[in-house]
């Protein structure tokens, strides 16, 4: 199925306190990767609305830590219900700003819910604990709220990836700060307003546009007290180095090079759709695609597993079996990286 892009501008500005507010710093537009059609005008803060921001999520961890695990689940379990009944409409917005086909959207929200499922369950965890270690003496571990968290997250998974953490701070009663990619912003709407429907208090749940700007004045700030990052390599050591500097806990993730291992004996049917599937899946854009192939051996039947991946490959229609590349600048890049192999052989 093909993504259904919006025909209406979408405008996404900044929740702050539980409220959609106009950022005062600046505007910028989203393009949907299909078309080029802009599908949305989004607003970014300036300094003292970051401040204002993270300080009403402050005050609002401080009451949601001192709900049980219990009635934080409650809302939780609207929050799945919500998202469930929307799961069409998320899954076509996030495919129309990411370039990803439907079922990719879709697959990628699914296993957000799985997460949030997990959240429900982890007031039945170990969540502390006694131990004896000696007469008369005992060593006791409990897990508390850590305060306000930040969380900056990639284009290419506009809801997975914030949905591995959004659960699991709100069940834990932290407040969530969420700083979505400039070229997906459109998806922290959608997950925002879902929250907001399903009860969650306000200053809990934080929308912040912006780029290098609102980052680092989020990192900075001295409230937030853990941060995570998802990106390309080069940010995630720089989001690590300024958050560990600060003495926050940081945990930064980069890019990926996968690789795939071809063997003689291997089926030609899975080996061909497989290694298809690996580069053309989210068009290639997300850290599990298989960047390099190496096939062992000199066997006859190496060149028989080519030929199904070039026509696996070939049968693939432009917008239902893969979608789009993210934006104009990286089909450039792309280009010029198989142009350069080519030349190299």
């Amino acid at each position: 199925m093909k993504a259904q892009v919006p025909t209406q501008k979408i405008v996404a500005h900044c929740m702050i306190n539980g409220e959609w507010i106009l950022g005062r710093a600046g505007q910028f537009s989203v393009r949907s990767p299909y078309n080029q059609q802009v599908i949305g005008e989004v607003t970014t803060p300036d300094k003292d609305q970051i401040d204002t921001a993270v300080k009403a999520a402050a005050k609002a961890q401080k009451e949601w830590a001192l709900v049980s695990m219990k009635d934080r689940a409650k809302v939780l379990f609207n929050f799945r219900n919500i998202l469930m009944r929307d799961l069409d409409q998320i899954s076509h917005l996030k495919a129309s700003e990411s370039g990803k086909t439907f079922e990719e959207g879709k697959a990628g929200l699914m296993k957000g819910i799985e997460v949030l499922e997990y959240a429900l369950s982890l007031q039945n965890l170990d969540l502390g604990g006694r131990m004896e270690v000696s007469r008369g003496v005992s060593c006791e571990y409990r897990r508390e709220a850590l305060g306000v968290i930040l969380n900056i997250t990639p284009f290419n998974f506009p809801a997975m990836v914030p949905m591995w953490t959004i659960p699991i701070n709100l069940a834990l009663g932290n407040a969530y700060v969420w700083k979505p990619s400039e070229k997906t912003p459109l998806t922290s709407v959608a997950i925002a307003d879902a929250l907001k429907e399903a009860g969650l208090p306000k200053g809990l749940m934080t929308v912040l546009h912006g780029g290098a700007v609102t980052v680092e004045a989020l990192i900075d700030h001295p409230l937030i007290k853990a941060i995570g990052f998802v990106g390309s390599t080069k940010i995630a050591r720089a989001v690590y180095d300024r958050g560990t500097r600060l003495g926050k806990r940081v945990l930064a993730l980069g890019g990926a090079k996968n690789h795939i291992i071809l063997l003689p004996d291997a089926s030609t049917d899975i080996s061909g759709s497989g290694i298809a599937d690996s580069f053309t899946g989210c068009a290639g854009q997300r850290c599990m695609a298989a960047a390099v192939l190496l096939a062992v051996g000199h066997d006859p039947k190496i060149n028989q597993h080519i030929e199904k991946v070039k026509e696996r490959a070939s049968s693939m229609i432009l917008g239902e079996n893969m979608g789009a590349i993210i934006t104009q600048d990286q089909v450039q890049f792309l280009s010029s990286m198989i142009e350069k192999a080519e030349k190299d052989g």
